[in-house]
Parts: C-alpha cells; sequence; structure tokens
C-alpha cells in the first residue's frame, strides 16, 4: 500500500493539470489515470460477473441436487411402502391361522415357545411378537440377538393405534420396520380381541446400500440422538455417527476426501423419539465445471484489460485536449472572470462537460448578485432586530415608569380636587403620561413584545368597521373604496392592532396624496407555493388571508423603500413624524404570525400586501362585558405581586383606598410563602408577567391549584422573545401603564364575575 507521500506526489500533478499548469508528464499521468480506472472498472465487472455467474451455477447445482434428495427419499419411501405392504399381509395372514387363535386363546395348552417356533420358521420374518389381549408381550422372536422382551414391550406400547403405514422398532442398536395386526376372537372379526401379532423386517446396511445404489447417494438412519445403520462403509460410517449433528436439517458435511450435502426428513413426526433418514448426495463433480469456467473468466477478463487499457493510452489525448481549455475556464473563474471562451460543443461528452460548466458559471454569477442582495436584508433584519429589542427595552422600564407617573398623577388629581390652583398642572402632566403611553405602545408593536389579546377575526367585518372613521381620516380629496373578497377565510389576531394597521397605512397614504388621490382596500383568499416562499424569503408557504392597500400618491424611490420599516425613519419634516408608524405595521404583521411586502416606484403610486395566515377556527363570539363602575368601598382579599417596587406600593394605595384587603409581595416566591400563612380567603391574585425567581404565569398556575376559587388579573406591560408563557382561562389582562379607574375596574369584573357564577351554582 502506497504511503502518504507517496499519494500526495501523484495528486499534485492533477491539481496542477485542473489549474491549467500541467506539463507533459502532467498529460501522461493523466492518461494513466484513465488507464488505471479503466482496469479497475474492467476487474471489477469481469469479478463481478465471475461472482453472478459462479453464485448462478452453484444455486442451480444446489436445486439439482436437492431435488436429487428429495427423490432419494422418495426412493425409500417407495421401498418402505411395499415392504410395509408385504409385512401388513403377513401379519393379517398370521392373524387369521387357526393354530394362532388357539394359542392364543388357550396358551397353557401347549407350549408357547414351540408353538412359536413354528410360525418362526414358518415365514421370512426378522421379527415375530405375539402380546395377549391385555398388551402383555408373550412370545418374541428376532433374526438378530440382543433384542430384550422388555424393549419389544415398550415399543409395543409406543406403536399401538398404528396407521397403516406401519411402525418402526429400535432397541440395542436393531431398528425394525413393523406391522400389528389383531388377533380376532371369533370370525367374523369382532370387536373382543385374543391379542396381537407383530412381524418386522430390520433395516440394516445391506438395505441402506440397496437404498443408497438406487438413489445415487449414501443414506443414514438416526433413531432419536443415536445413530442406527448407514450405507457408508464402517470407518466413513463412525465419522458421520460423530460428526453430523442430530438436529441439523440440511447442509454441507466432509466424510474423508469427500463432500456431502446433506438433508434430513423425519419419517416419524408423530412419534418421539423421531426417526430420522438422513440423505448425503456428493457434489465435488457438479461442481467441477464451475471452477473452469471461473478459469476462462479470469483469463477474458484479463484480456478485456490489457486491450482495453492499450486502447485507452492512445486515444486519450482526444480527451485532455478539450479538458485543459476546459480548466483554463475554471482558472479565470478562480480570478472572477465569469466570460473566459469556450471550447466549440462538438457534441461529445466533454462538450457536454463544458456545457454543464457555462450553465454552472452563469449560476455562480447569479448566486453571487443573490448572495450580494441576501447579505444586504440580512444585516437589515439583524438591524432591525437590534433596534428593536433596545427599544422593547427601554419600553419595559418607562412603563413601570408611566405607571407611577399616571397613578400618582389620578391621586393628586383626587386630593386636589376641582377647585386647586396646581389641578391644571396635573392635567397637563397626565396627558403628557398618555401621549409617552402612545409612544409606547408603538414601540412595543414595532418590536414585536406588545401584549396582544387574539381573536378568530372575519376580516371583512374588521375593515368595515375601520370604514366608518376613513372619510374623516382621509379627508374629501382622497377617492376611498373598499373592495371586500368573497368567502374570505378566518385569521387569528388582535382587532384593535389589525384596525391600527389599517389606521397607520391610511394616513400614511394620505400624506402621500397631497393633491388629492384614490385608496383602495381588497382583501382576498391566496395559497403561496414552494416557489414564492424560495423567492420571498422568509415567507413560509401556505393558506393567507391578503390585504392590498394601494394608493395613487407620488411613490418612493429604491433607497426610501428599502428603509420604510426602520424605527424612527421618516421622510416628512421635523415635527410632523414620529418615524414610527410603518415600524409599528411591521411588528404588528409580524407578531401575528404574517408577511407585509411594499411595491412602489415614483410617481407610480405605492402598494403594500400583506399576507395573513388562515385560520379553520370559527370566528370568536365578543361577549358583550357589563360596564362595572368603581364603588366607592370594596370588599375581599387581595394578593398583589410585583417585583418593581413603585408600582407594587402604587397599586397597595389604590386598592387599600378602596377597601381592600392587600398582601404585598416582590415576587412569585414571596407570593407563595405569603398565600400559606394567610389565614383568610384570597379572593384575586394580582401579578405581573415577568419577574425574577417565578414568573407571574407559574405563580397563578400553581395557586389555581390550591385554591381552584381564586380570580386571576395579569399586569404586564410587553412580552418577552421565544416566552412560553400561558395564561388561564377566564384571567384578565390588565395592560401597563394602568391609571387607579382600569385597576379597579379589573377588579370588579373578576370579582362580579364570581359572584353571577355562585348565583347560577346556587
Amino acid at each position: 500500500m502506497p504511503g502518504l507521500s507517496e499519494i500526495q506526489g501523484r495528486l499534485v500533478p492533477t491539481f496542477d493539470l485542473l489549474r491549467g499548469r500541467a506539463d507533459t508528464s502532467g498529460r501522461l499521468r493523466l492518461r494513466m489515470k484513465f488507464l488505471l480506472s479503466l482496469i479497475l472498472v474492467i476487474a471489477a465487472l469481469t469479478f463481478s460477473t465471475l461472482l453472478i455467474v459462479g453464485r448462478s451455477a452453484e444455486g442451480q447445482v444446489q436445486k439439482a441436487i436437492e431435488q436429487d434428495t428429495r427423490n432419494s427419499v422418495l426412493t425409500f419411501e417407495n421401498m418402505r411402502a411395499e415392504r410395509q405392504l408385504e409385512l401388513s399381509r403377513n401379519a393379517e395372514l398370521i392373524s387369521t391361522l387357526p393354530a394362532v387363535k388357539a394359542l392364543m386363546a388357550d396358551p397353557g395348552a401347549a407350549s408357547m415357545d414351540d408353538a412359536f417356533e413354528g410360525i418362526w420358521h414358518s415365514k421370512n420374518f426378522d421379527l415375530v411378537a405375539l402380546s395377549d389381549w391385555t398388551g402383555k408381550i408373550v412370545a418374541l422372536h428376532t433374526s438378530s440377538p440382543g433384542f430384550p422382551i422388555s424393549t419389544a414391550q415398550e415399543m409395543f406400547e409406543e406403536s399401538r393405534g398404528a396407521s397403516e403405514k406401519g411402525t418402526w422398532w429400535f432397541g440395542h442398536g436393531h431398528l425394525y420396520q413393523a406391522a400389528m395386526r389383531p388377533i380376532d376372537l371369533s370370525d367374523p372379526p369382532t370387536k373382543m380381541h385374543l391379542g396381537t401379532v407383530i412381524v418386522g423386517r430390520e433395516i440394516d446396511s445391506q438395505v441402506a446400500r440397496e437404498v443408497g445404489r438406487i438413489a445415487l447417494c449414501q443414506i443414514a438412519f438416526r433413531y432419536g440422538d443415536e445413530p442406527v445403520v448407514s450405507s457408508f462403509s464402517a470407518f466413513d460410517e463412525r465419522t458421520v455417527s460423530d460428526g453430523l449433528s442430530p438436529r441439523a436439517a440440511s447442509g454441507k458435511f466432509q466424510v474423508g476426501d469427500k463432500r456431502y450435502l446433506f438433508s434430513s426428513v423425519n419419517l416419524t413426526p408423530t412419534l418421539h423419539p423421531n426417526l430420522t433418514l438422513t440423505v448425503f448426495k456428493p457434489y465435488d463433480e457438479a461442481f467441477a465445471y464451475i471452477h473452469h469456467l471461473n478459469e476462462s473468466l479470469i483469463l477474458l477478463g484479463l484480456a478485456a484489460v490489457v486491450i482495453g487499457g492499450v486502447i485507452v493510452f492512445l486515444l486519450s489525448s482526444t480527451f485532455t485536449r478539450p479538458l485543459e481549455q476546459l480548466v483554463a475556464a475554471v482558472q479565470a473563474l478562480e480570478e472572477g472572470n465569469f466570460v473566459y471562451p469556450l471550447g466549440p460543443d462538438t457534441g461529445d461528452e466533454v462538450s457536454q462537460v463544458t456545457a454543464a460548466f457555462e450553465r454552472m458559471r452563469l449560476t455562480l454569477r447569479n448566486n453571487e448578485e443573490q448572495t450580494q442582495m441576501l447579505s444586504e436584508q440580512l444585516r437589515h433584519s439583524q438591524k432591525m432586530e437590534a433596534v428593536g429589542r433596545l427599544a422593547g427595552g427601554v419600553a419595559h422600564d418607562f412603563n413601570n415608569l408611566l405607571t407611577v407617573i399616571k397613578g400618582h398623577s389620578d391621586l393628586l388629581e383626587v386630593k386636589l380636587g376641582n377647585l386647586s390652583p396646581v389641578r391644571h398642572s396635573v392635567t397637563e402632566v397626565k396627558k403628557a403620561a398618555d401621549r409617552a403611553t402612545a409612544l409606547t405602545r408603538q414601540l412595543l408593536a414595532f418590536s414585536r413584545m406588545q401584549v396582544l389579546q387574539p381573536q378568530v377575526l372575519d376580516l371583512n367585518a374588521v375593515i368595515a368597521d375601520v370604514n366608518k372613521m376613513m372619510p374623516v381620516l382621509l379627508g374629501e380629496e382622497v377617492e376611498y373604496n373598499f373592495l371586500p373578497g368573497e368567502r374570505l377565510a378566518h385569521i387569528k389576531a388582535d382587532p384593535s392592532q389589525i384596525e391600527q394597521v389599517l389606521v397607520n397605512l391610511a394616513v400614511n397614504a394620505r400624506d402621500a396624496m397631497s393633491k388629492g388621490g384614490k385608496l383602495t382596500v381588497t382583501t382576498q383568499n391566496v395559497v403561496l407555493d414552494e416557489e414564492y416562499a424560495r423567492t420571498h424569503p422568509p415567507v413560509i408557504a401556505g393558506k393567507y388571508v391578503l390585504v392590498v392597500v394601494a394608493d395613487t400618491g407620488h411613490g418612493m424611490d429604491e433607497q426610501t423603500k428599502s428603509r420604510i420599516f426602520e424605527p424612527f425613519f421618516t421622510t416628512k419634516e421635523l415635527g410632523k413624524g414620529t418615524g414610527l408608524g410603518l415600524s409599528t405595521v411591521y411588528g404588528i404583521v409580524k407578531q401575528s404570525g404574517g408577511y407585509i411586502w411594499v411595491d412602489s416606484a415614483v410617481n407610480q403610486g405605492t402598494r403594500f400586501e400583506i399576507f395573513l395566515p388562515q385560520t379553520t377556527e370559527a370566528v370568536s363570539l365578543v361577549e358583550k362585558k357589563e360596564i362595572f363602575r368603581p364603588m366607592n368601598q370594596g370588599t375581599g382579599t387581595v394578593l398583589l405581586a410585583e417585583d418593581e417596587e413603585a408600582v407594587r406600593e402604587l397599586a397597595c394605595e389604590f386598592l387599600r383606598a378602596s377597601g381592600y384587603h392587600v398582601i404585598a409581595a416582590k415576587d412569585g416566591i414571596e407570593a407563595l410563602e405569603l398565600a400559606e400563612q394567610e389565614k383568610k380567603t384570597i379572593d384575586v391574585l394580582v401579578t405581573d408577567v415577568v419577574m425574577p425567581r417565578m414568573r407571574g404565569t407559574e405563580l397563578a398556575m400553581r395557586l389555581k391549584r390550591a385554591n381552584p376559587d381564586i380570580n386571576v388579573v395579569y399586569m404586564s406591560g410587553y412580552l418577552e422573545h421565544n416566552s412560553d408563557d400561558s395564561f388561564l382561562t377566564n384571567a384578565e389582562l390588565l395592560q401597563k401603564p394602568f391609571s387607579r379607574e382600569s385597576l379597579l375596574q379589573k377588579l370588579y369584573a373578576v370579582l362580579a364575575r364570581d359572584a353571577v357564577r355562585s348565583v347560577h351554582l346556587n
């Protein structure tokens, strides 16, 4: 086997040739490469053919030998049937002899042995036995000594009820084929028997050799695990007895310098132990021609290798010359040259490779352009994601601050009264806080961390509701049309957020049509296939509802279009836009599981396409909840879990001032501990969703298991990315920043619903 350095030495010229710098030795080595490849292919084909032909021939010979084996078994079965017929007739004849009947009727009248001796010498049997009516062997005579009457008694007990095929008796190395007939008491026969006569012929080596001679094979008998007799010589018979497994049904076996295929047949499947006949068929001569065939194939393969190698060596230059031109084109492609001229099309395989290279070169050029485009999209997506996470984090902290500002403004407004000279200042603080809240929610919508309450919607119905405000929103100079799709599929989204998407796009279109124009909203069902998904990543193929918002405004150039979804990007004058309108639309669509695309050109209008995934669920029924106005005094115990201290203290003040008994905890773990220590029944859990050590959703589930009647109000200003929060059914969601009235409203809602449920139960 060549070493690593030798292999490297052989590969280096090949690499040089591919780079267009091969010399004469390099071409010769390439030619040798063709030669060695052909030699390997021819050798592989030759030896594969040899293996297939050899296997096939061996299989045919194996089948022929197996057929001969079955024929040998049939030969023995025919011989056994003839012998059995003869034995049955003789047994029938003996059972009808008057002397035998008289002997069995009065066994004491004469000597049993003397009478039986006459029967024995009258026929040519190897075994004759008589049993009385009780089944006891009373007389036995065998041609070979050493077969005791006790063994005969045992064989007789096992052979009772034998069929016409007869039975087998074995004892002390002797095997007999036997037939039994009852000795009837009278003529015609009745069910009363005087006894049974048994006659048999021994299966000895002479019989085995006779069967083997007729069937052109060797045979051996085995009774259970004990060998009986075979047609082999005495020396070979010992080899067969010692080497052949009693449980082997078929296979190969070697006796001396001869090899045999053997097959065993159970002659007594209903008896135990079984009598087994094993047939040995020699196969050395049958396989001799296969070796001759193998030698011929090897010589033919070597001749093919030599002749083919010479031809390839002479003709290899025909292939290396166009390959050199192709390699030069490869080298030019490495340098970035996509237009290097290729060789002429001669119609052969090398020309096909050259054409394939041309297609590959074109594909590489297209891929390079697409890679640049996708890289730009990836950088834009990463930038948007980073800004979104930053905005979400800022909005989270800002929500808590706004909650404190709005809450204390409410408290100041209540405490100061309407006649206070600073009431106007408090009102302005509240207005500023409301504007900051709206801005915060836009940031959360862009960053896809907004708290949504999705429902199954009929999008046409949602747009129809928005249409009521469109004339006021767009003005008289803009013509508005809504073209609803027929049999529109349902979607699952937050209806208020979908309304915000439509309003933001309408406002954007109005600003783009300062001199008037036309705004059209259409809906329809669409199916996006794999081809569309491949050209519009990250779209997933499937069924969607398409919303198209198209205007006839001044449009956008490519640079503006590539940045419209970026936060704080706006083309309006300073102070006339926050730059969050379209970024908010983008975030809401993404958070709803959809996709948004824009098509626009200067002076050709703008077309927004929004794809929202279809759902097979039924449209959600909007429950008309009774509005409960805050009362001066509330009743019940409230467990409050909030990690932000200022928010926690503010909520406690709101609740306690309204009459609630409040248990305050800084996180979920402390809330669980305080709940276990509290003796009063906790009516409502008010918990923040995102808290250290234990999230509010897990806290709610644990308390719900301990107290199924507890009501839950979640507080949250945003949702984290990749969170797996699952909210309890019938729980209320209080969005931060909240006011005193909104907090008390949620408590009144859950407690009133609990009271209504109790009335129904009673």
